[in-house]
């Protein structure tokens, strides 16, 4: 059970993303790098309670950032996109 909290790390909410829960039911969350879409569509499925359709996976490359004249990189992370099933929700999104 413990396992599962590891993986997700952190729900997504930018503007594309609440467009994605308001059009096609599909969530973003940030996850473990090693992660892959079976752990991840078990976790969502174990901790909201709710019936996952598909997951899609993407890793987010780190970008360059300068600060002054200090170089450095953003930390890079894996994206998970759930779809729920019909008529499903994850009330921790709403608003």
């Amino acid at each position: 059970m413990t396992k599962y909290y590891e993986l997700i790390k952190a729900p997504i909410v930018t503007e594309q993303s609440m467009n994605l829960i308001e059009t096609e039911n599909k969530y973003t969350f940030k996850v473990e790098k090693t992660a892959n879409k079976v752990e991840i569509k078990k976790a969502i499925e174990t901790i909201f309670n709710v019936k996952v359709v598909s997951v899609n996976t993407v890793t987010v490359l780190p970008k360059k950032k300068r600060m002054g004249k200090y170089e450095g990189f953003t930390a890079g992370y894996k994206k998970a996109v759930v779809k729920l099933a019909e008529g499903q929700k994850i009330d921790a999104f709403a608003l």
